[in-house]
């Protein structure tokens, strides 16, 4: 066997999934937000003048597709590391490698890192001189929000680019791709799929494209040739295949369904609200797509007329998360009944949306000086900030301006005479808040 047998051979062994990687911006799907011909992040890709980034989405949205494309496309040196098996070992050499680079060859270095929220402060705190001044240039993925879960100096050295699920478009598209394909894909092989079951696996991956790999390279790897050599792969091959029953509806009935589900909690109907989750559930949607809905509904349409709602649908998502199918579907149950039972108010969602509006549009920063933080202030600042009055001095609260000028009669949250707003409205008027 020589060098090119054993290439070819190595490149068959590697699952669908790796190679059907794009290996060019032209060839990679989704986040035409990110990289559309006139967008940022293509012209410092052409122009070779990509600056640290981080790459933040769910799985299977391109994260580290992307960083590959980079690494193809530029004339810089390229290291792929881990955050889950590397140490400050392993960044340290790294560093050393893109300093030779730079200081021999006058190369860039890029350093790719997965995971890269795995990163603790001392792993982060190695790296950190190395971006800092140039030395390397760093491209992080991550599935967690990295604003919360990485080390601030990294990031706010960092371009952060937030990476979208992709849509069930994108997925079929890419499947389609893969059965002609006959250098990476199926495309030499004899396979018929139904149309029902290309649509299954691109709407049951959820903007997953790898899931949607893996689960064609499973439908038709196990499904026997005819009499004629054809590898035909059904409805119930991909339900297989992907381990989720079909939906039992189209997909417009399923958006029906939701909408019916989120209309149910908003009116009160626990009976209704419970039918359509489990429709729901049962026919093939992931349950945590429920409970994701739930959490938003107890804060829209229940919010301050009772507090607990929102504390019951993220205990529920929690348990769902934690203790799986089917027996989550308890908790998720409880927290639906919750919700729809309790008061309704919507008072907090036209607050947030009047106050959003006017932080856009009405915008004014001209914050009342005795509210400003006087650490560094001169002493003209000192002084004003003196005119302050600590609320606990007054029992708890005192009347003062907190708004600026422009916006100090602004009133946003006004709650209704309703469950716990009731209560807040009373204390209220106690405290002489309101009249």
């Amino acid at each position: 066997m020589d060098l090119f047998d054993f290439n070819l051979n190595e490149e068959k062994a590697k699952p669908l999934a790796e190679r059907m990687r794009a290996n060019t911006l032209d060839e990679f799907i989704g986040q035409e937000h990110i990289v559309s011909k006139n967008s940022l992040l293509r012209r410092a890709i052409s122009l070779d003048r990509l600056g640290s980034c981080i790459f933040w989405g769910p799985p299977g949205c391109g994260k580290t597709t992307l960083a590959n494309v980079i690494a193809l496309s530029t004339n810089g040196e390229f290291i792929k590391l881990n955050a889950v098996q590397a140490g400050v070992a392993d960044v340290k050499k790294a560093v050393e490698q893109a300093r030779e680079n730079l200081k021999l060859y006058g190369k860039r270095t890029y350093l790719l890192l997965d995971e890269c929220h795995r990163f603790n402060k001392t792993q982060s705190d190695s790296l950190l001189p190395a971006i800092e001044q140039g030395t390397i240039l760093f491209i992080g993925s991550t599935t967690e929000n990295p604003f919360a879960s990485m080390t601030p100096a990294i990031v706010s050295r960092c371009r952060v680019f937030e990476f979208k699920p992709l849509t069930t478009g994108d997925v079929a598209g890419a499947l389609k791709k893969a059965l002609s394909d006959r250098r990476r894909g199926f495309g030499k092989l004899n396979v018929l799929m139904d149309d029902d079951a290309l649509d299954h696996i691109a709407r049951m991956a959820a903007g997953d494209l790898r899931t949607a790999y893996n689960a064609l390279e499973l439908a038709v790897l196990t499904t026997e040739p005819d009499g004629e050599g054809r590898i035909h792969v059904t409805l119930a091959d991909a339900e297989q295949s992907i381990q989720r029953k079909s939906l039992a509806y189209n997909e417009d009935l399923y958006y029906d369904i939701l909408s019916a589900f989120c209309k149910s909690l908003r009116g009160s109907d626990s009976n209704a609200a419970l039918y359509y989750a489990m429709r729901l559930i049962e026919g093939g949607c992931d349950p945590m797509l429920v409970a994701r809905r739930l959490v938003v509904h107890s804060s829209e349409d229940v919010g301050m007329a009772d507090p607990n709602a929102l504390r019951m649908a993220t205990s529920a998502m929690y348990a769902l998360e934690k203790i799986g199918y089917p027996e989550g579907l308890i908790p998720l149950s409880n927290a639906i009944v919750y919700v729809c039972e309790a008061p309704k108010s919507n008072a907090v969602v036209e607050a947030f949306h009047a106050a959003d509006r006017d932080a856009k549009e009405a915008r004014d920063d001209a914050i009342p000086p005795y509210l400003k933080d006087n650490t560094f202030g001169d002493a003209k600042t000192k002084v004003q900030s003196g005119r302050y009055l600590y609320p606990h001095n007054y029992g708890g609260w005192v009347k003062q301006q907190y708004l600026p000028d422009s916006l100090k009669d602004r009133v946003y949250y006004t709650p209704k005479e309703i469950g716990f707003e009731k209560e807040v409205k009373r204390l209220r008027k106690e405290k002489g808040m309101e009249e």
